[in-house]
């Protein structure tokens, strides 16, 4: 058994609509899923991806009206990282922050590869990552009708960051329950502290990757609008999926147990610093309901859900996405 990268990662927005505006027409992604959080169905959950919505490249939101300032701290996911082609895209992206006024901080470097950091309308922690150098986990495939050119477009998710007061038990799961390696650290931006430590699976590369580091800082965070929920982790199918099922119970982490998503398969579980893993399949994927040239205009809903649509559709904010 071994995980073949990251498959998504879901946040948290406050609006629906300023939420789809952004990702859509400021960073060029494609919204392929319109849906609503199966666990409570009164919110919106959109999944943003590359034009087939491949596992790998999907950065998802659930909507919660409500929802307050994100107060940053520890036992977080601090960090989400999407994927461009190479170093020359990250200067299309300074131009185009510019003109957009996205907060960034310019041109950077995260353990060898150029970045720009950014922050999304809501302050949601963001990097732009150069594939210049990838030779591991492949890139998706950049969507057609997005106003950013096909060259320079987001072509999936990069190395996502976790921040911990401990590093020692996060990496023991990571590396003897998940079969992670070890492959390198980089110095972190957070003075006195000790080198993000960087974690790798599968093929490897800037999608298969978490990186660790290290928090001096006593409060958890308070996650709110801008904040992410949980990051995925890519498993083959579902067979596999049950065998990492009776892996993980026999560690005796809490977890969900199997859950159907629909467009995949899921298993969800805490790791020792309290940070929400998910496990995820490649498969059946988003166009099992929709055509992959309609996908995310109307409102999905899983079939399970589907006899209550008139009373979930009455509570829902119309969100015009074609």
């Amino acid at each position: 058994m071994e995980l073949k990268g990251i498959h998504h990662v879901s946040a948290i927005t406050a609006n629906a609509k300023d939420n789809y505006r952004f990702y859509s027409s400021v960073l060029g992604m494609r919204l392929v899923k319109k849906t609503v959080n199966q666990d409570d169905p009164s919110m919106y959950h959109l999944f943003y991806a590359d034009e087939q919505g491949s596992p790998g490249t999907d950065l998802t939101f659930f909507e919660i009206a409500r929802a307050g300032h994100t107060y940053t701290g520890n036992q977080s996911i601090s960090q989400t990282s999407l994927r461009v082609p190479d170093d020359e895209a990250l200067a299309y992206w300074l131009d185009r922050f510019r003109q957009f006024k996205v907060n960034h901080e310019g041109m950077g470097e995260q353990f060898g590869r150029k970045v720009i950091r950014f922050r999304d309308h809501e302050n949601q922690r963001l990097v732009l990552v150069s594939d210049q150098t990838n030779q591991g986990v492949a890139s998706g495939i950049p969507w057609t009708n997005s106003a950013v050119p096909q060259d320079k477009a987001i072509t999936g998710l990069g190395p996502v960051q976790l921040t911990v007061p401990d590093i020692s038990p996060t990496a023991r799961v990571l590396t003897e329950l998940l079969g992670f390696r070890q492959v390198g650290s980089y110095p972190s931006r957070n003075k006195g502290m000790p080198d993000v430590e960087v974690f790798s699976t599968g093929e490897g590369g800037t999608g298969a990757e978490l990186h660790v580091e290290l928090s001096s800082d006593l409060q958890k965070e308070r996650p709110g609008r801008g904040s992410v929920h949980h990051v995925a982790l890519r498993v083959d199918n579902r067979a596999e999926l049950e065998k990492w099922h009776e892996k993980i119970r026999r560690e005796r982490l809490p977890n969900s147990g199997l859950v159907d998503r629909y467009y995949f398969q899921s298993l969800y579980f805490r790791e020792p610093n309290g940070i929400l893993i998910e496990l995820a399949t490649d498969g059946p994927g988003f166009a099992t309901d929709e055509e992959t040239e309609h996908l995310g205009e109307s409102l999905a809903l899983p079939p399970f859900l589907e006899d209550r649509r008139e009373e979930i559709e009455s509570r829902l904010e119309p969100l015009d996405t074609k």
